[in-house]
């Protein structure tokens, strides 16, 4: 192929040189231009034309979401196995909670984490911090009483007991306990954005890797 450009003479002269060319490539006439001679009046062959080629190309951008959608949506089940797999493996609390902590740091994106587990005495596991059941009780109160999980913007109570010094940066949040017979912990999640959790999302991935922490953590805890 030569660099110039092809002009309207060629493009004619190869295709009365080819005459079964569209025959070939059928595919081609759904964006071609064919106005049909009726003067100013536009002919119903136009316009069905107009409307199939609107079709044509509504149908291929909703082809070219569901495509990006599948591509997302295997990407986000790789991530999801493989988290799941390292919860899995852990042979110590520690080994699961920072497998936890890095996955939603590193492949999830997830702006602020916090794992907090229910403890005769304060301290730390691993990335975890370790509280007493009571100290907990009056600023997570609500959360504690739901024993679901919650979407939204939390009270700056409740926001500065799982954030810490990083929670005027959180502008929502997601929440969910964790149940082993009793609720032995939190699992908190924050976004800067104030709209990104909201109270009508659901919540399917976090109760899903909570209910894999609830399976794991107290055996590890305990032992």
């Amino acid at each position: 192929m030569s660099d110039h450009a092809i002009s309207d003479a060629e493009v004619a002269k190869y295709l009365s040189e080819t005459p079964d060319f569209f025959e070939r490539h059928g595919e081609l006439l759904a964006d071609l231009l064919l106005p049909h001679d009726s003067g100013n009046a536009i002919s119903l062959v136009e316009r069905q034309v107009a409307v199939l080629r609107e079709r044509n190309m509504d149908m291929r951008h909703r082809l070219s979401k569901l495509l990006d959608n599948a591509r997302d949506n295997d990407k986000l089940f790789d991530k999801t196995k493989r988290l799941v797999l390292a919860l899995l493996e852990g042979r110590k609390a520690e080994d699961t909670i920072n497998s936890l902590y890095y996955s939603f740091d590193k492949e999830f994106q997830i702006h602020f984490t916090r794992l907090i587990i229910f403890r005769p005495q304060p301290g730390k596991i691993g990335q975890a911090r370790c509280v007493t059941l009571h100290d907990a009780k009056v600023p997570l109160a609500k959360i504690l009483k739901t024993q679901k999980a919650i979407c939204g913007q939390l009270g700056n109570e409740e926001k500065a007991y799982l954030f810490g010094e990083q929670a005027p940066l959180v502008g929502s949040a997601a929440v969910v306990p964790l149940i082993h017979g009793t609720c032995f912990g939190l699992l908190a999640i924050g976004n800067r954005d104030a709209t990104y959790y909201r109270s009508s999302m659901g919540t399917l991935f976090l109760n899903y890797i909570a209910e894999i922490l609830n399976r794991t953590l107290p055996y590890q805890l305990d032992h």
